[in-house]
């Protein structure tokens, strides 16, 4: 056929490619292209073609069905892999010292009821579980908001499950939770808590709220938070993505979120074969949003910028401590 229809190749891939070799008014440019769609076009154009001949056309010249691939992270910061360095310097020079050193952030915000939970689980042949066929709120139950802490000397995880808003006060006070239940336990010469945190969200760099709560922190167990955000566009990197939170997702697969207590439950099941452990907590307080942190309570933070980034690399010393004391930024 494409010896005897010389057109025919060039016509089908403009219409597989209109962005780059068709007319940009395709009718096909904003439709599914399907084999039937692109042979009814070709047979517009009069070329005499079936569908499976237009299979296999495409895949003689190596088209096939694809899924789209996540690989655009966005625009890179020119100082992007020079942050990672600067974190990876004070994340190893603080563990040498037992430091504690935590990575920190929220995890996706789950529907609680009998929803649709992504995987597939065993169960008797023909028999799976029955699940609502919309996802919509049930008002009665809400959404859980589970905010994580990974310890990466201890291989271990602590999940704050709240069932309000996702705000800085909400996750400071998980890791307020964290450290009275294990941190001080487990680090008991700690001189500062080293945090790695995502640029933005609850716990963004540019959070106010975020920085206030950890000043009344740092001013509460009298040590020092040194605080290192990821570059923007990066959060996929941070270490709670990959050694806490997938392993949460895997564990509770196609399991329905019927209700908080078995969200806790299947959190704190949560293991792994090179010893992970999570525990987990249900946090019913309420976090209001919109709340307004003033220049004056900004101007009395005992904050210390770093010379690389000070937006993305500072600490936060208690009220009564001197920057000497407190401050162990590293340099890159």
């Amino acid at each position: 056929m494409t010896e005897t229809d010389p057109r025919l190749l060039d016509d089908l891939n403009a219409l597989v490619e209109p962005d780059a070799r068709g007319d940009p008014m395709s009718s096909l440019r904003w439709t599914c292209k399907s084999l039937r769609r692109l042979a009814a076009e070709l047979n517009k154009l009069g070329h005499r073609i079936s569908h499976t001949v237009v299979g296999e056309l495409l895949k003689a010249q190596k088209f096939s069905l694809q899924a789209n691939r996540k690989t655009r992270e966005g625009a890179d910061n020119p100082d992007r892999d020079a942050q990672f360095g600067f974190i990876n310097a004070a994340v190893t020079t603080a563990m040498a010292q037992n430091q504690p050193v935590i990575s920190v952030d929220t995890k996706k915000k789950e529907l609680v009821g009998d929803f649709k939970n992504a995987g597939r689980e065993w169960r008797p042949q023909g028999a799976p579980e029955d699940v609502r066929v919309h996802d919509f709120l049930i008002k009665e139950l809400g959404r859980a908001v589970p905010y994580g802490i990974y310890d990466l000397a201890a291989n271990t995880g602590w999940v704050n499950v709240g069932v309000d808003n996702d705000t800085a006060a909400f996750a400071v006070q998980t890791i307020r939770r964290w450290w009275q239940e294990v941190g001080r336990v487990r680090y008991p010469l700690a001189r500062r808590l080293l945090i790695t945190a995502d640029g933005g969200g609850s716990n963004g760099s540019r959070v106010r709220l975020w920085k206030l709560e950890l000043q009344r922190l740092a001013d509460e167990l009298d040590i020092s938070i040194e605080v290192h955000h990821l570059p923007p566009g990066t959060s996929k990197w941070n270490k709670i993505e990959h050694r806490l939170f997938s392993f949460i997702t895997q564990n509770w697969r196609a399991k329905p979120l019927v209700s908080y207590r078995v969200i806790v439950d299947l959190i704190a099941a949560t293991t792994t074969q090179t010893g992970l452990t999570v525990f987990c907590e249900l946090d019913d307080k309420c976090y209001p949003k919109g709340i307004v942190v003033s220049d004056q309570e900004m101007a009395s933070l005992n904050i210390t910028r770093a010379d690389f980034h000070g937006e993305w690399n500072y600490t936060i010393a208690p009220s009564n401590q001197s920057c000497e004391s407190g401050c162990f930024l590293t340099s890159p």
